[in-house]
C-alpha cells in the first residue's frame, strides 16, 4: 500500500489548522538513523486508507516528495466527534531489525465449537489485537483464532495460537500467556446441568 506525502516546513497549530481546512492532515516521519521530518497528507486518501484494516498492520510505501521509504503506521489521531484525521505518526521500517507491531485477530469457527453447539455458550473475546515482533517481511496483515475446539468453561490462550513463521507474540517472550477468548455460558446454563 503506498502512501503519498509531501515535506511540511510550516509548523505550530495555527499552521496545522490551516492545513486541516486545506484538506490535508499534518503528520510526522521518524525513526531509523535519519531525522524526523514533518509531513502533510491529503486527508481523504488518508481517511479511506485507515477504513481498511490491513492499513494498520502492514509495511507500507511512503512516497515522500518522489522519494520512497518503507513505514508503519505508528498513531493517529481523529477528532473528537468530526469525521476527521487531526494527525498520523509514521515510522520507518529497517529491513534488519525487527519491529514490534498490533496485528488484529481474526476469530474463525466459533459456530462450530463444541461450547456453542452443545452447552449454548458464547464465544467471548478477551483480545481482538496482539503485539507481535518479527522482520518487516513476515508481518502478517492479521492472526487467525481457530475456536472449532473450544469447549464451555475453557480458554484460548497466545501460546494455543499458530503464529506464522518468523513472527512471536511479544507477551509469551516476557512470560506472559494471556487469555485470547473464553467460552461463557448463558446464566442460569450451569445450573440447569447441575440439576439434570
Amino acid at each position: 500500500m503506498e502512501l503519498i506525502a509531501q515535506k511540511r516546513d510550516v509548523q505550530g497549530k495555527g499552521a496545522s489548522r490551516r492545513l486541516r481546512r486545506s484538506g490535508k492532515t499534518p503528520g510526522v516521519l521518524y525513526g531509523g538513523n535519519l531525522p524526523v521530518v514533518s509531513i502533510e497528507v491529503n486527508h481523504n486518501s488518508l481517511f479511506h486508507a485507515l477504513k481498511r484494516e490491513a492499513f494498520h498492520a502492514s509495511v507500507l510505501t511512503l512516497n515522500l516528495d518522489g522519494k520512497q521509504e518503507t513505514v508503519v503506521l505508528r498513531d493517529f489521531v481523529m477528532h473528537p466527534f468530526r469525521q476527521e484525521v487531526q494527525h498520523i505518526d509514521l515510522q520507518r521500517v529497517d529491513s534488519e531489525h525487527k519491529l514490534h507491531v498490533s496485528v488484529p485477530l481474526h476469530f474463525v469457527n466459533a459456530d462450530i465449537a463444541p461450547g456453542v453447539k452443545l452447552s449454548g455458550g458464547k464465544v467471548s473475546h478477551v483480545m481482538t489485537e496482539l503485539e507481535v515482533s518479527c522482520l518487516p517481511a513476515h508481518l502478517p496483515e492479521f492472526i487467525e483464532v481457530d475456536l472449532s475446539q473450544l469447549a464451555a468453561g475453557h480458554s484460548i490462550h497466545v501460546s494455543d495460537l499458530v503464529m506464522p513463521a518468523g513472527v512471536e507474540a511479544v507477551c509469551v517472550q516476557h512470560g506472559d500467556n494471556a487469555v485470547v477468548a473464553t467460552m461463557v455460558l448463558p446464566r442460569g446454563a450451569a445450573g440447569e446441568e447441575t440439576e439434570a
